[in-house]
């Protein structure tokens, strides 16, 4: 990872001596960590005043807690990608940071190299899950999609709705949808929000989910 290229890396965790060695870790691999911190507080400060391109957090810090966090960051800074990476794998802490805006979520047992390469593959617009919980989180969307169209009002997208979908299922950021497409960055966010409303989702982490399931997403392509 050249000069150029160095993501720019904040860390949140209330345990000093993870933060050290993962920010350790993080540097040697050509992360630039650019802040750290051990509560919501500190969090929502030092990202504000840094800006980082990637946050990876855990979810039980002093307050705000770390979703709080989460969805006020990605609401101030939308093209932010944060990893949560937590020592609890359960399905209510999961779901709660993807509803947040997560971009994924490891558990602290992963080792070193899947941490590393969770950081590398956020900061490139993937959603990153540990093994089995990509699976209880799309179980949920399929569930909360059912009963969203039960009642089947929900209008359907539009063709170029679909062409920013399949984009943002590719981890692209906005500006760049809007280049392919050769329109505004506010007629892509504009776009997004309107599929988020349609669909009765929560955030791109969801929308990546739900353009695998219509088979919207081609990682190949």
């Amino acid at each position: 990872m050249t000069g150029e290229e160095r993501r720019r890396v904040m860390l949140v965790d209330d345990h000093p001596m993870w933060i050290e060695a993962l920010s350790e870790d993080l540097e040697e691999e050509g992360f630039d960590v650019v802040a750290v911190a051990k509560t919501g507080t500190e969090c929502l400060q030092r990202a504000r005043a840094t800006k980082p391109e990637v946050i990876v957090m855990d979810l039980q810090i002093p307050e705000p807690d770390g979703a709080t966090c989460i969805k006020t960051l990605v609401g101030e800074f939308p093209e932010l990608k944060v990893l949560v990476i937590s020592a609890s794998g359960e399905q209510e802490d999961v779901l709660n940071a993807m509803k947040a805006g997560a971009k994924g979520y490891l558990v602290k047992s992963a080792s070193k190299a899947e941490l590393i390469d969770g950081v590398r593959r956020t900061a490139a617009g993937d959603a990153v899950f540990t093994p089995g919980l990509a699976g209880l989180v799309l179980g949920e969307f399929r569930r909360m999609a059912a009963v969203a169209f039960e009642h089947d009002d929900s209008p359907a997208l539009t063709a170029r709705e679909i062409d920013v979908l399949r984009r943002v299922a590719k981890g692209l950021a906005y500006r760049d949808i809007a280049d392919q497409l050769c329109v505004s960055h506010r007629t892509v966010q504009n776009h997004v929000q309107n599929v988020l409303r349609k669909l009765q989702l929560h955030n791109r982490v969801e929308l990546t989910l739900y353009a695998i399931d219509q088979g919207l997403h081609d990682p190949n392509e």
